[in-house]
């Protein structure tokens, strides 16, 4: 005979559902009892199917970090040679993305220059993480004048749109990826400061943040182990999202001549170099401009999953 359990369901049904990966209401308040293999790698691959957008983005940031870290993987042509007597080619078999008006692969311009752009957008990303953040973190937690002066500062650099500040940043740090980084970062400070201090003054309020003072934890204690965690959620999707916006800013300032010097092959050089050409050689421009698309696409898909992970987590 099956033995029953105290909520009248016996061990022989429990037994089924787990084979069968279901759940079984139990109890007054009708609680789901989730069993066994509905969990696991066959949950992720199933998130998988149902996402295919978020695989193929997800794909094909990989291929642009190897790209950036390992171009060898890609081609083994130089970008920097080329073959004059091949100059304006289509692309083909031979030439990906078809040559320049030196007879250059532009394939191989375009995995070079990954390394250019992504590394001027990895450093604009963490100046605005880490600069907002403090300000935003300081902001939140102190909050009195504190608050009042910083978040006033941060109103004036939200009244600047942000590609004239980076364009005035620049001009006064001077040209070069590096210098054109950092414009890109502190001009999107301010977006992340008032989410950062916004995401405090939440958790700051919070029950168990109010429990952790009322036992005498110290202030220091109570930011790292309950504000710090709780409000870095939205500002890491933040971060993820502003990647895709610091690629094309970097992008548009390569292009207007403000990033590293030919015949450095950045995305945005590319562009701008082949703009000359647009009436035979399209693809100079085109395809270029496409990688520059389909990684900010790419990384807002995966910000826009990400935002929807800790949304539903909270």
């Amino acid at each position: 005979m099956s033995q029953t359990l105290a909520d009248g369901v016996s061990a022989d049904d429990l037994s089924a559902d787990a084979a069968l990966g279901t759940a079984r209401p139990v109890g007054p308040g009708g609680d789901a009892r989730v069993l066994g293999r509905d969990s696991g790698p066959r949950r992720f691959l199933r998130f998988l199917v149902r996402r295919p957008g978020l695989v193929v983005s997800v794909l094909l940031l990989v291929l642009v970090v190897l790209a950036a870290f390992r171009p060898g993987l890609f081609t083994s042509r130089d970008p920097l040679q080329g073959v004059p007597s091949e100059n304006f080619r289509g692309p083909s078999g031979a030439h990906w993305f078809g040559t320049d008006e030196l007879g250059r692969d532009v394939f191989s311009r375009v995995v070079h220059g990954a390394q250019l752009s992504l590394k001027a957008t990895l450093i604009a990303v963490a100046v605005a993480f880490v600069v907002g953040g403090l300000i935003g973190l300081v902001a939140g937690f102190v909050g009195r004048w504190v608050e009042d002066v910083l978040m006033r500062f941060v109103d004036v650099l939200l009244s600047i749109p942000a590609l004239f500040l980076s364009l005035a940043l620049v001009t006064a740090l001077g040209y070069g990826t590096v210098k054109v980084a950092v414009a890109v970062g502190i001009a999107s400070v301010a977006q992340f400061a008032r989410v950062t201090r916004a995401e405090v003054l939440r958790v700051r309020q919070a029950v168990f943040v109010e429990a952790s003072r009322s036992c005498g934890a110290r202030w220091y204690s109570v930011l790292g182990r309950h504000v710090v965690p709780n409000a870095a959620g939205p500002v890491i999707v933040l971060a993820t999202l502003d990647f895709g916006a610091a690629i094309l800013a970097v992008s548009a300032l390569s292009f207007l001549g403000y990033g590293a010097p030919p015949p450095a092959p950045e995305w945005g050089t590319l562009i701008s170099e082949g703009r000359n050409y647009l009436a035979n050689a399209w693809w100079l421009t085109a395809l270029p401009g496409l990688a520059i698309a389909a990684t900010g696409l790419a990384t807002n898909r995966l910000a826009r999953a990400l935002d929807g992970e800790w949304s539903g987590q909270r």
